[in-house]
């Protein structure tokens, strides 16, 4: 049972959103559908779903297929817990058993016709095609695997944040069981372990599956087919997420090539036909003429404006930049977390990890001075500078305009913020505009221009990823890259977790623990710590020979490459510093175009560090 899309188109009014869209996906498929915000991926999911009709194309699903829809706008105020929104996906599973029931007791009674045994046939296979009697089970491995408590079942719909209605959003299009499922932003309101199941849940899924996320590691885990929604020409990539990058950019970087020399060879025939239009050579001139007139012209690939930008640099603070001691934070009658001690040190990069309602933003809101401790104390470190940015984007005042949001608390004049802004995609025709008439995505960007405004040496970010295109999060992680100081980060993204990190803060069991390493090495430690104990040793055996020893001629020429990479990579680690130094200066950080191609080169620098440390750690194990 597959679903065929072909040319499918949306616009509204002069704005083409997408045009020719074609796809055929199947059970098993599990689509991803990328682009820029804006490039109308959550309107195809709509579309799909039967909520909006397109402009041109066709949908075909197959005969009596069953959709089902998760978007990221909350349910509508209804009279019904949050229990019963859930079990609304069993609602075609309910009416199937009704049916077999109404049918058992004819039976009963002695109807025993073919029609009769046919219906029930009909009926038992359906029943059994959308779960049978393991529905009520999988509605509770549902529901306990996206974090809904049965404490919130018999609560009103109305009572809930927006969040926790998403998931129970989540939950009514997965325990349907559809044959077609559309997820936007799943991951969107989950907290790790719940993605983490969501992503097995998803493989065990025997439907067409179709879906929009902006986070990386779940498209990874997740997605066997990309559908590319390039302004241009929407193209179906049939591999998974990061080999779709990959050959993408290859794809970009070839027709540039192409472009060029096809520009290069149309300038050299040009200028040979109108050199020689009326002279001696007329006729090859015209046989070039025809050749121009029949060259396909290849089109060099648009490049989209994407974010540039970097954190100023500000004065060192003290070596331990917050310390805490025995600290108790929460509600008084129900502490979320308790003794915590722990310090963080200038130049880490701590990422606060650890499940929903456990505590990570009141921590937090509390180190910031939001919100008092119930016990304990912490101590912010000698010219500690904080750069705060909340996930609460109402914090903006909705009136002011978003240069004057930018221009409060800072001193920046008028003409370097509209600069600053311009380098997050805010044009001329945007800066003057109300805060109020902003989406969440651009709000969440104008709270980064006032927290590069206002600089700082200490970074707190709560959630910034969230509304952010995938382009933008990259912008963002080369940025947090290049900053030389430090940073305190919740995030539900595991790739940025991992890029940035090099300590986690894990809430576990009401207190944390501070750990080496990004997300990757956490699942390591967590994985070691629970495993079983190894066995008892075997018998001993006889001592082998000793192993040779390395020959005194490759020992020394293994010290010399070993020596060498050393001071490559010495002066790789000073031409970061020189870039980040340059980043910092305000002739560089208000030139756009030096910000870009200094971000470039750092990135690049990086990566050379990292290969050429790849290298020394061969040789010296060697």
């Amino acid at each position: 049972m597959a679903l065929q899309i072909v040319g499918l188109t949306k616009a509204f009014g002069a704005r083409t959103l997408f045009d020719g869209v074609a796809f055929t996906i199947g059970p098993g498929d599990r689509l991803a559908v990328v682009g820029r915000n804006g490039a109308g991926k959550t309107t195809l999911l709509r579309c799909l779903a039967g909520q909006i009709n397109p402009d041109a194309g066709t949908i075909a699903f197959p005969k009596g297929a069953v959709v089902a829809l998760h978007d990221q706008r909350p349910p509508l105020d209804r009279d019904v817990t949050l229990g019963e929104y859930v079990a609304e996906g069993l609602a075609g599973l309910t009416t199937v058993e009704a049916e077999l029931r109404a049918l058992e007791v004819r039976m009963a009674g002695g109807d025993h016709g073919p029609e009769v045994l046919a219906e029930y046939d009909r009926a038992q296979r359906e029943f059994e095609r959308l779960g049978g009697y393991e529905s009520h089970a999988w509605l509770e491995r549902v529901e306990r695997g996206l974090g809904i408590e049965a404490a919130w079942l018999d609560r009103p719909l109305q009572s809930f944040s927006g969040g926790e209605l998403t998931r129970a959003s989540l939950a009514r299009a997965l325990v349907s069981r559809p044959d077609v499922l559309l997820l936007d932003e799943p991951t969107n309101h989950l907290d790790l372990g719940s993605v983490e199941w969501l992503e097995s849940a998803l493989s065990e899924v025997n439907a067409a599956v179709v879906i929009v996320s902006h986070d990386r590691w779940f498209l990874e885990s997740v997605a066997n087919v990309v559908l590319d929604m390039d302004p241009e020409r929407p193209k179906v990539w049939n591999m998974g997420y990061s080999t779709f990058r990959r050959a993408k950019a290859e794809a970009l970087a070839r027709q540039a090539q192409l472009a060029e020399a096809q520009a290069k060879e149309i300038a050299r025939l040009e200028r040979f036909v109108e050199r020689w239009r009326a002279g001696t050579k007329s006729r090859q001139a015209a046989s070039r003429q025809k050749t121009l007139d029949r060259i396909e012209r290849v089109d060099a690939p648009s490049r989209e404006k994407s974010l540039a930008f970097g954190f100023p640099k500000s004065e060192q603070p003290v070596r331990v930049v917050v310390e805490v001691d025995d600290l108790a934070i929460g509600p008084k009658d129900h502490p979320l977390i308790e003794h915590v001690t722990c310090a963080i040190e200038r130049g880490q990069r701590v990422a606060i990890v650890g499940p929903n309602g456990a505590g990570k933003t009141t921590l937090v809101e509390t180190l910031m001075g939001v919100r008092r401790p119930l016990s304990g104390r912490f101590t912010i470190g000698h010219r500690v500078e904080v750069g705060y940015f909340s996930q609460h984007a109402d914090e903006l005042d909705p009136m002011k305009t978003l240069v004057e949001s930018v221009l409060a608390g800072t001193s920046l004049n008028n003409t370097q913020a509209r600069s600053l802004l311009g380098r997050f995609l805010f044009g001329a025709d945007m800066v003057e505009k109300r805060v109020e008439m902003l989406s969440g995505g651009e709000r969440r960007r104008v709270s980064l221009v006032q927290m590069i405004a206002r600089g700082g040496n200490v970074l707190v970010f709560d959630e910034p990823t969230n509304h952010l295109d995938i382009e933008s999060r990259e912008a963002l992680e080369e940025a947090l890259m290049a900053f030389d100081g430090t940073i305190i980060l919740i995030t539900h993204d595991r790739a940025l977790i991992d890029l940035i990190a090099t300590h986690t803060l894990s809430l576990e069991d009401r207190t944390v623990v501070m750990r080496e390493g990004g997300y990757t090495d956490l699942l390591r430690q967590l994985e070691e710590r629970t495993a079983s104990p190894p066995p008892p040793p075997a018998p001993s055996k006889p001592k082998a020979s000793p192993p040779p020893v390395a020959h005194p001629t490759r020992k020394r020429r293994n010290l010399g490459k070993a020596a060498k990479l050393e001071a490559q990579i010495a002066a790789l680690e000073d031409e970061l510093k020189e870039i980040e130094t340059k980043l910092a200066t305000p002739e560089v950080f208000s030139d756009h175009e030096q910000v870009t191609a200094l971000g470039e080169r750092h990135r690049q620098v990086q990566e050379e560090v990292s290969w050429r440390m790849a290298e020394w750690e061969e040789v010296a194990a060697d």
